[in-house]
């Protein structure tokens, strides 16, 4: 990494990051942890061994550059709430009655992770929004918390809004009939299937009481920072300080700013396997510029069969080449014929491959390659923050499929305030570990799917903001770019913080 903005005369920043253990969050703020120590401050990620072992290649190749950054090690004592042995991620995890345990094992983590700080107190916190506690913690010990949200402020903007007692939402008639946020820079509109549950009414379950201590926490904390760009939200960005008083620092794309060549591009922390890699690119290589429909929904979405057989007849019905990341157990190569038949059209995968139309990849792909790749049309993407900001940075169209979390969110922010994408239908938010209860049809896979990738006049319209979002990312990623400067800005702000603490101890 670069490291040319090493201050020697100033004493370093001792930073201690505390990630939530899911893919969407751990990646990203480790990410962000390592462009802080880039910088010369002193960070200290704190994490479960599992979690811990993903990260350490990363950090002891930034250690063996002069960097200084490591990882202190919580025990992960989870056996007697029943979790299996080696679930420390929710990557790791496929229904909810195990992703509540593993929540509560979380909670049993807090003291020590409290204790160690106590023991070598940091000069700041960046803790994952999913841990409320840090912000009293950090009020105790007299230093600032920076809240670490894996998102966009005008998600936080929508749902500032939508939880009001006054959203119009609150008095429709009908889950499906559409609204128009209030109080927005841009005329926002949703429908009540597709907001969370627990900004869709007021209820008291356990999920919800965790989102408002989350919000309380936000509220107690020195500010917020985000992997995202501030070109690109930057009405919302003013809207929400305003609204809430908070400091905002945008910094990133920070894949853009970790990932400078394409070894590092290609080992993700959840990595696949070389050979796999190899076959991703070697097969993208030989494809035309513009060609190939890039299908993936994270780590945490979880169709069943039946979608994913609308899915497979849609991408074939569009006539377009594709390469489709495929997870789950119950999808490896070894599953006989019957099993295969459950979620694929007959003969499908073996078509594919004779035509040289498809490519299913089950595991995990080089995504930051992939989307960077010139064989590349499009991304049909789950809306997590974490691959709508790379396919954003990489100016790719976006094909939007939300599912869960704020990710509907995010999707209007793609189709209807920077038209860089088009949605493929989705109308139904569901539970995390949750299945919807009604089907995207192949037809609208199919009509998505043309409207970028067939051409015409709008589909050049979506490629040319696409494009022109993806330079201003790449720009604010640069030396000398908003996020350059907004990390600059955080650090000085942060030491000027402990300077006026050393004042007053003085």
């Amino acid at each position: 990494m670069d490291s040319s903005h090493l201050q020697p005369a100033t004493t370093p920043l001792k930073i201690h990051v505390i990630p939530f253990i899911a893919p969407g969050h751990i990646i990203p703020l480790s990410e962000l942890a390592r462009i802080f120590a880039s910088r010369g401050e002193h960070v200290t990620i704190i994490t479960t061994p599992f979690n811990a072992d993903l990260l350490q290649k990363s950090i002891d190749e930034d250690r063996d550059s002069g960097e200084h950054i490591g990882i202190h090690t919580v025990e992960w004592s989870a056996t007697e709430l029943g979790l299996p042995h080696g679930v420390e991620n929710l990557s790791n995890v496929t229904d909810l009655e195990t992703g509540i345990k593993l929540h509560r094992a979380l909670v049993l983590m807090q003291k020590q992770m409290e204790d160690f700080m106590t023991r070598n107190p940091p000069d700041c916190i960046i803790a994952d929004t999913f841990y409320p506690w840090a912000s009293e913690f950090a009020n105790r010990m007299g230093i600032p918390r920076l809240i670490f949200f894996p998102g966009c402020t005008f998600a936080l903007c929508l749902m500032e809004s939508i939880r009001s007692p006054d959203s119009p939402h609150r008095r429709l008639s009908s889950d499906s009939d559409p609204f128009v946020v209030p109080g927005l820079p841009h005329p926002i509109i949703l429908t009540r299937s597709q907001l969370p549950e627990h900004d869709r009414e007021d209820i008291a379950d356990p999920a919800a009481q965790f989102m408002d201590q989350c919000k309380e926490a936000a509220m107690k904390s020195y500010g917020i920072i985000l992997n995202n760009f501030a070109e690109i939200e930057t009405e919302y960005t003013e809207h929400y300080k305003k609204i809430t008083g908070h400091k905002v620092w945008h910094i990133g794309p920070a894949a853009a700013i970790v990932h400078r060549n394409a070894k590092e591009k290609a080992e993700g922390l959840f990595k696949s396997d070389e050979h796999d890699n190899n076959l991703v690119i070697n097969w993208l290589n030989s494809k035309e510029p513009n060609s190939v429909v890039y299908v993936c929904f994270g780590s945490g979405c979880q169709f069943p069969d039946k979608q994913l057989y609308e899915i497979a007849c849609g991408l074939e019905l569009s006539g377009h080449q594709f390469i489709w990341v495929v997870r789950g157990k119950d999808k490896q190569i070894d599953v006989n014929d019957d099993e295969e038949k459950t979620w694929l059209p007959k003969g499908f995968e073996e078509r594919m491959k004779t035509e040289n139309k498809g490519l299913i990849v089950r595991g995990w792909a080089p995504q930051v390659l992939v989307l960077d790749h010139p064989s590349l049309g499009c991304f049909l993407t789950h809306c997590g923050w974490n691959s709508t900001i790379e396919g954003i940075t990489a100016g790719v169209p976006l094909i939007t499929w939300p599912v869960y979390s704020e990710q509907f969110y995010n999707e209007k922010l793609i189709t209807q305030v920077h038209g860089n994408g088009v949605g493929v239908g989705s109308e139904e938010w569901i539970m995390l570990f949750s299945v919807a209860k009604s089907l995207v049809s192949r037809d609208k896979i199919e009509n998505a799917v043309r409207k970028i990738m067939d051409g015409g006049d709008e589909a050049l319209e979506i490629r040319r903001r696409a494009r022109e979002l993806g330079e201003k990312a790449r720009k604010a990623a640069s030396i000398g770019g908003s996020s350059d400067n907004n990390l600059t800005a955080a650090i000085e702000d942060l030491k000027r913080l402990r300077e006026d603490r050393s004042k007053l101890k003085t």
